[in-house]
């Protein structure tokens, strides 16, 4: 994978991480790290060697919104050009084949909040907040920031958030279910490297159909659901590599019984 400029990638075994790297800007997003993100999370989600993806920023943010200087200067033109390219970056994110796990070690603003709404599992340390302030310029998300807070929060925890602009701390989202955890600074991404690793070593086909369901889940037909469901369950169980795992843990459970004893 080649240097970037606005970001890093390092590889730890089958995981990826994925390093936000403009800290003194509070990793905010301009065009390039925009692209830059795209860039690697496509690459990555077709890389047979990485089995999970951490995403998480260098120093006090983990993403403070885009770039607004670079925003501010935009003419229409520009404007329409970079929400198009921010459809395809969350979609990478979202739609990647690996699940994509938030570090999120400080500030996760605007488009950085939206980036975390599209991440299948965040972890946050108990100094970050999240926030979408668009209200406060006078607009609104333009990252999918309105919709996916509705999916994840419900209608009037996500109304209260986009039309007040708040900035809130990462813990008070564990309830929802929008973080997962929060952990000590030092702890983060170790804890998010744990995770990583675990579920990099399981079956990659297995993990991409559980992408797959969980998203449908989220707005698709319930009926619909339960048939991919069904069907993506009996593509694993016929696979060789199914097969192997539920005869060895046959196995196992058989020795455990007999281990017991009446």
């Amino acid at each position: 994978m080649r240097a970037y400029q606005t970001l890093t990638v390092e590889t730890q075994g089958r995981v990826a991480v994925v390093t936000f790297r403009r800290a003194d800007q509070l990793n905010a997003m301009n065009r390039l790290m925009q692209g830059e993100i795209t860039e690697a999370l496509e690459a990555l989600s077709s890389d047979a060697g990485v089995g999970a993806i951490v995403v998480t920023g260098e120093g006090r943010g983990f993403m403070a919104g885009a770039d607004i200087k670079e925003y501010a200067a935009q003419t229409a033109a520009e404007f329409d050009t970079f929400q198009a390219a921010g459809t395809r970056m969350y979609a990478a994110i979202e739609n990647n084949r690996k699940p994509v796990i938030a570090a999120v070690n400080g500030f996760a603003l605007g488009g950085g909040m939206e980036l975390v709404l599209c991440c299948d599992i965040v972890i946050a340390n108990q100094f970050a907040k999240l926030g979408l302030p668009e209200i406060k310029l006078g607009l609104i998300p333009g990252g999918g920031g309105t919709q996916r807070t509705v999916a994840k929060l419900g209608r009037n925890r996500a109304s209260l958030l986009l039309m007040t602009g708040a900035i809130v701390p990462a813990s008070e989202f564990v309830s929802a279910g929008l973080v997962n955890e929060i952990v000590d600074v030092e702890r983060l991404m170790p804890r998010a490297l744990e995770l990583a690793g675990m579920i990099a070593a399981e079956p990659a086909s297995a993990i991409e159909g559980l992408k797959v369901l969980t998203a449908h889940a989220v707005s698709g037909d319930l009926a619909d659901g339960l048939a991919m469901e069904r069907n993506i369950l009996g593509g694993l169980y016929r696979s060789e590599v199914g097969q192997r795992r539920v005869r060895e843990f046959a196995e196992r459970s058989a020795t455990k019984v007999k281990k017991a004893g009446p």
